[in-house]
This record gives C-alpha cells, sequence and structure tokens, in this order.
C-alpha cells in the first residue's frame, strides 16, 4: 500500500552562539515527528547528553532517524528539544531550539524545502519535501568485519522528488558506526533507490566507492553484502523494495 510521506532530507545548524575558539559546539536533545499512524514520536535526531554531536554554525547535524516512514495521512507534527552543552552541569547548558511546528500536508512542496526553526541562542534548518505514492523503504546495514581504525564511513541515499535528490545518512569515522543501523527512506513507487557508500583512509583521496540500486516495490526482502578491501558491509531492505541491481565503482 502506498501513500504521500514526508521525508526529511537534511537538518543544518543555522545559527550557533559560537562558544568555542574553533567555533563548534557540543549538540544534544532530540527532534521527532508525530503523524497519524500509530500518534507515537518517530525520532529524526536523538541523542543524550553523554553522546553529543560536534557541529559548526552552517553545517550538517547527522540524523539518528526516523526509524520507520512518516506518513501523511493528515498533516504532521515535529516536536524539539534541542540544547547546547556547556561544560560539566547540565544547568550550564544552553537551550537551542524547543518547542513544536505543524508540517500541513496540503501546502507541502514536492521538492526539498528548507524551513528555519529559531530558538533561543539559535536555529536549525530543516530541509523536506512531501514524497507522493511512496512505499517507506527500511534499510538496515552493518559493519560485518572489523576494520583498522582511522577509516571514514560515508553513506547517502538518492532519491526522485520530482528530480534526483541525494541526502546523507552517515558520515564519519568507521569506528563510530556501532552495531546495526537503521534508516527509513520514503520512495515513489517503480522508482529507483540508490545507497552509496564511500571507505577511505582519512587524509587520503584512494576512497573505495560502492553503489547499491534499488526499485520501488510494494513487497519484497533483500539482503546484499558489499565487499571492499577496507571492510565488508552487510545491507539489508525489508519490506517494500525490490532488488533491481548492483553497481560497484573505484575512485
Amino acid at each position: 500500500m502506498t501513500c504521500d510521506m514526508l521525508q526529511i532530507f537534511s537538518l543544518k545548524l543555522a545559527k550557533s552562539p559560537v562558544t568555542a575558539s574553533n567555533g563548534s559546539i557540543e549538540l544534544y536533545g532530540f527532534m521527532a515527528a508525530r503523524d497519524e499512524y500509530d500518534l507515537k514520536l518517530n525520532y529524526v535526531f536523538n541523542r543524550g547528553r553523554e553522546d553529543p554531536v560536534v557541529v559548526q554554525e552552517g553545517s550538517i547535524i547527522q540524523m539518528t532517524g526516523p526509524r520507520r516512514g512518516i506518513a501523511f495521512h493528515c498533516d504532521v507534527l515535529l516536536e524539539f528539544d534541542m540544547r547546547i552543552r556547556n561544560g560539566e552541569r547540565e544547568e550550564d547548558d544552553a537551550q537551542l531550539i524547543d518547542g513544536m511546528s505543524e508540517v500541513r500536508g496540503m501546502f507541502m512542496p514536492w521538492e526539498p524545502t528548507p524551513v528555519r526553526l529559531d530558538g533561543d541562542c539559535g536555529a536549525v534548518e530543516v530541509s523536506s519535501a512531501l514524497v507522493s505514492n511512496a512505499v517507506a523503504a527500511i534499510v538496515e546495514v552493518i559493519v560485518v568485519s572489523e576494520v583498522r581504525t582511522g577509516f571514514d564511513l560515508s553513506l547517502s541515499s538518492v532519491i526522485c522528488a520530482v528530480g534526483a535528490h541525494e541526502f546523507q545518512l552517515f558520515h564519519g569515522s568507521v569506528g563510530d558506526w556501532w552495531g546495526e543501523r537503521r534508516f527509513a527512506i520514503a520512495v515513489t513507487l517503480d522508482t529507483m533507490m540508490h545507497l552509496k557508500f564511500v571507505v577511505g583512509h582519512k587524509g587520503s583521496g584512494g576512497n573505495v566507492k560502492r553503489r547499491c540500486s534499488f526499485r520501488a516495490k510494494i513487497n519484497g526482502q533483500v539482503r546484499r553484502r558489499i565487499k571492499v578491501e577496507l571492510a565488508s558491509i552487510s545491507v539489508k531492505e525489508l519490506r517494500d523494495l525490490e532488488l533491481e541491481k548492483m553497481e560497484s565503482t573505484f575512485s
């Protein structure tokens, strides 16, 4: 079964009170969507105070979700409470943004469009779009083999929302990729979705690239293992995508 879905492409720190000499802040808290599917919070970003993400003004905030598709049966409510860690004491932390924002389905654009959420001492920009006649692709990714420290992993997805749009799912050290990671991606039925992997040594231009391509179908389950010299990565798609092809490229 298909429906209209909300796809969040990115979160960006649009404005920051610079509290460090290098312009970086430690950000934690949550942002979640609440739709009429089950009325529960579906976290797009969720980090505890002891596990903040380090970001600078203008940089992308790495998302941790959502865990399932965000249905547009009716309007969607975005709820958020994002804070800046300042030192050891929680009472010294600053509130970046706090509140909620209603996403109106009938006014939602089909192209990724940024919306700015302003707070007491900063702002977060949310880029999102309506994906029509969509299915939810639940993708699980596991780094199977152990990798030496000092290697980076980047994972992004490309979907068709009017035109082709690429957005980041993960970028960081392989050591930061703990266990299994799960991503929910809204894909229009009978269109292609691509997963792009880049693995390389920090500071090196000799990155290894892999790409899995899928066609969106109502039902399907696919498991593939991508092997590169640096790592073995297991990709499993649950429920809504059927494997079309897998291609490999090298830089």
